[in-house]
């Protein structure tokens, strides 16, 4: 079975987002080495979620047009090109190219994705939609970029959850450049 991995930037006091959705405060002094983990984050996944949020606020166009102008980018195309699935209860259609709709029940919509062939599926956000996915317990590998910023307010992607919930440490490291990438899968005890 497929995994679903998320990829979130965050500061070092946990907000992946300004107030108001602003991501003003991430770093971006990117090193070989940690373009490379991004490259096999994409590479291991053939599959990508967005939330309604992010899609419409510009990512999708974002990546198209770094990867029509800048088409050396490190990984603009590999965006453009992963097949994305943004998950909606208001749009009617989607207006993106490679991109389909899904509006069903979160749990079951994951569960399909899931169950069919193919490598694992990488979660981009926003954080509200990435909310969601931890309330529900459907996030397999959390790769949290920790960025050497903090601010006193902004979005969080933990608030949803009901109790603790525990990790097992998967990997940690400080690139060059000053992220750290901090990586766990969910403890199910």
């Amino acid at each position: 079975m497929r995994k679903l991995k998320l990829q979130m930037q965050m500061t070092i006091n946990g907000y992946v987002a300004g107030p108001n959705g602003e991501n003003d405060w991430m770093t971006w002094n990117p090193d070989d080495e940690f373009l490379g983990f991004l490259n096999s984050l994409i590479d291991s996944s053939d599959t990508m979620l967005l939330g309604r949020k992010l899609a419409t606020g510009g990512f999708i166009n974002h990546w198209e047009d770094t990867a029509e102008k800048n088409p050396s980018h490190p990984f603009a195309k590999k965006i453009v090109d992963i097949p994305k699935v943004v998950f909606s209860k208001t749009l009617a259609q989607s207006t993106w190219n490679n991109t389909t709709l899904a509006k069903g029940n979160l749990a079951e919509e994951i569960a399909q994705l899931k169950s069919q062939s193919g490598k694992d599926i990488l979660v981009f956000g926003g954080a509200g939609f990435v909310s969601s996915l931890i309330k529900e317990g459907l996030i397999d590998e959390y790769h949290l970029i920790i960025n050497p910023t903090a601010m006193g307010n902004g979005m969080t992607i933990f608030n949803s959850l009901d109790g603790i919930q525990k990790f097992t440490p998967i990997d940690a490291k400080l690139y060059p450049g000053g992220k750290t990438v901090l990586s766990y899968k969910p403890k199910n005890d």
